[in-house]
């Protein structure tokens, strides 16, 4: 996945893509085609390169924050994105580095809605969307026979929206579960990101996913979750699974 090849497979016709990568924040960006210009390009890079040098700042003054794996305090004046990620980590119960990927998306996201009703902001399987139509959702999932044969169906009224997606077999973020996908809906990116990690911490086998949806219900702000692993697939709240292969009309 060293170049992220599933990306290529959830393209929307109707966006104008484009990438922006900034150290580890690795952003696949979609707008509306008639409302693409290249500064917007010039501005997602800006901004990235701005929040990540606050944020960087700041773990030299609270190193604690970069490491921890439980909910965190900050310092006095701690940078606004620091303090996303540390209030979506203490919901879920894990450190505030488990929301970083998603609050750079909820970040880009919420900017480029100012300028085009349709964003979607990927960041290494976070996703921050805003769309006046449906959109899918793919569901990567490793070595699962399920893996992007299985869609998430969003109807516009749902957005924005953040969809993150954990694994403990694919990838390089820290899991200290087992699942294939563990896949948040929330109200922020920052938040589903922090959820999906902890939910996705709770899954061994297949026998631990009610457990962990019943854990992802009991948060605040989440409005769905799935879990796979395997060839088993639990989900709960306002999802609504297609197959990954058919258009939404």
């Amino acid at each position: 996945m060293a170049r992220r090849t599933y990306r290529a497979l959830f393209q929307e016709d109707d966006l104008a893509h484009f990438e922006v990568k900034v150290k580890e924040t690795d952003l696949h960006i979609g707008v509306r085609a008639d409302r693409f210009d290249p500064d917007l390009v010039w501005l997602v890079e800006k901004t990235v390169k701005e929040e990540r040098k606050r944020l960087e700042a700041y773990i030299e003054k609270d190193p604690v924050f970069l490491k921890t794996l439980v909910p965190h305090c900050l310092l006095p004046n701690a940078p606004a994105l620091a303090a996303a990620m540390a209030d979506a980590a203490a919901a879920a119960g894990v450190g505030p580095m488990a929301a970083v990927a998603g609050a750079f998306a909820d970040l880009v996201g919420r900017i480029l809605a100012r300028y085009s009703r349709d964003v979607i902001v990927e960041n290494g399987g976070d996703i921050y969307l805003k769309s006046t139509r449906k959109r899918r959702v793919g569901i990567f999932a490793g070595e699962s026979p399920l893996s992007n044969r299985v869609a998430i169906e969003i109807p516009p009224e749902m957005t924005p929206l953040g969809v993150c997606t954990s694994s403990g077999t694919v990838g390089h973020s820290l899991s200290l579960g087992r699942a294939d996908a563990a896949v948040i809906l929330a109200a922020s990116a920052t938040l589903a990101d922090a959820v999906a990690t902890a939910t996705g911490n709770l899954v061994q086998t297949a026998a631990d996913i009610e457990k962990a949806l019943a854990f992802a219900r009991s948060i605040p702000g989440v409005t769905g979750a799935i879990v796979v692993t395997g060839e088993n697939l639990g989900a709960w709240g306002k999802v609504k699974l297609v197959p990954a292969a058919l258009p939404v009309t």
